[in-house]
């Protein structure tokens, strides 16, 4: 196409192209993941691999998103209106993250002076302790949530006996009476 720019020959990495005159051909080579385009690796500079996927037979990996994914839910239970879910998926969550974050990989080495928990993981480790330390915060928010759903029916018990065993919307409205003057009596009375 005519309104289309052409790219400069010596900055074009077209790997189909023909070779620059006066160059040979080249057998063809995979390329590596956007390194310098001398056959680096940009995580390879020091030695190691860049961050490696998630491996799902690693306990320590395993557990962070665990953790994730339980917290996320008792939190969301918490929320919905059933504590006892949340509870235990908060408390799941809060012992699966602080697990991830001192256990073992799979593949750590014996060493003494080795490190433990995801630090021997080196830069695999950023997303697995991201998982986990999310999972501890939405587990305590779990928890939090579900005790205070708890201490409020134990501090109220009367009101929430008196409207559930209520029989007709009169009966029920009268328990309104049990409740403080304040927000969190707003927040609870029955509604006509």
């Amino acid at each position: 196409m005519p309104d289309r720019r052409q790219p400069d020959s010596p900055t074009d990495d077209n790997p189909f192209a023909a070779p620059p005159e006066g160059r040979p051909d080249q057998p063809w080579q995979p390329r590596n993941g956007g390194g310098g385009g001398n056959g680096e690796d940009p995580g390879d500079s020091d030695g190691r691999r860049g961050p490696a996927r998630w491996d799902p037979t690693d306990p320590v990996q395993r557990r962070a998103r665990y953790a994730l994914l339980a917290g996320m839910w008792g939190f969301f239970f918490g929320i919905f209106g059933i504590p006892s879910v949340g509870l235990l998926l908060g408390a799941l969550a809060l012992y699966w993250g602080i697990s991830a974050l001192r256990g073992k990989p799979a593949a750590a080495t014996g060493e003494p002076g080795a490190p433990t928990g995801l630090d021997a993981l080196g830069p695999a480790a950023r997303p697995q302790r991201t998982a986990a330390v999310s999972g501890l915060v939405t587990a305590s928010l779990a928890i939090l949530l579900a005790m205070s759903s708890y201490g409020l029916q134990l501090a109220y018990k009367d009101f929430y006996v008196c409207r559930d065993d209520a029989l007709t919307k009169s009966a029920e409205l009268q328990c309104n009476t049990l409740l403080p003057n304040n927000v969190l009596g707003d927040v609870l009375k029955v509604r006509q």
